[in-house]
């Protein structure tokens, strides 16, 4: 995914490539970085790269991702409409709980298409709530949780598959007979 932070026009190309448990390997702009996160109870988390450890906590609105790490905090936006946007990938295969809290609402079902940007669920934390959204489109394959359920940060909520492809503009219409 292209991300650019506020008030910077430079685009940051970021992909997850593997996360094993803690471990996270991703490529940032073309340079492999291997990191390590902690959980904390409080939702955030330790991320050591190198030597170098960070207290880092982060929340997805509806149109951003905001990130504090260390005295630092980020606003990044993903880049809309750039050449070799994924149709038929997704942009994540699930959705996970960005802090701890309870499960208020579930806005779709098992085997439901979702558009991207779409509100899949509302979660309560610290009093507030927040809505998580659809990176993709996608079909909803698991829902892992409930309504009212307690959940973890991390905890994954929603699985997806892949979005059908668009039959109708493949085909050739049927010859009339």
């Amino acid at each position: 995914m292209k991300v650019k932070q506020v008030g910077d026009p430079r685009e940051i190309e970021v992909e997850i490539m593997v996360r094993d448990g803690a471990t996270v390997r991703a490529r940032i702009d073309g340079i492999d970085v291997v990191a390590q996160l902690e959980p904390l109870a409080d939702g955030a988390a330790i991320l050591q790269i190198a030597d170098r450890r960070v207290r880092i906590s982060g929340a997805r609105t509806r149109n951003s991702i905001l990130v504090a790490a260390g005295p630092a905090s980020f606003e990044f936006v993903p880049v809309e409409g750039r050449a070799g946007t994924s149709r038929h990938g997704l942009a994540a295969p699930e959705v996970t709980a960005p802090m701890p809290g309870k499960i208020l609402k579930l806005l779709v079902t098992e085997g439901d298409n979702v558009e991207h940007g779409q509100a899949l669920a509302v979660l309560e934390a610290m009093k507030m709530e927040t809505t998580l959204y659809a990176e993709s489109a996608a079909v909803v394959k698991k829902i892992r949780v409930g309504v009212g359920d307690m959940v973890d940060h991390g905890a994954v909520i929603i699985e997806f598959s892949p979005a059908p492809a668009d039959l109708s503009k493949r085909e050739s219409p049927a010859p009339d007979a």
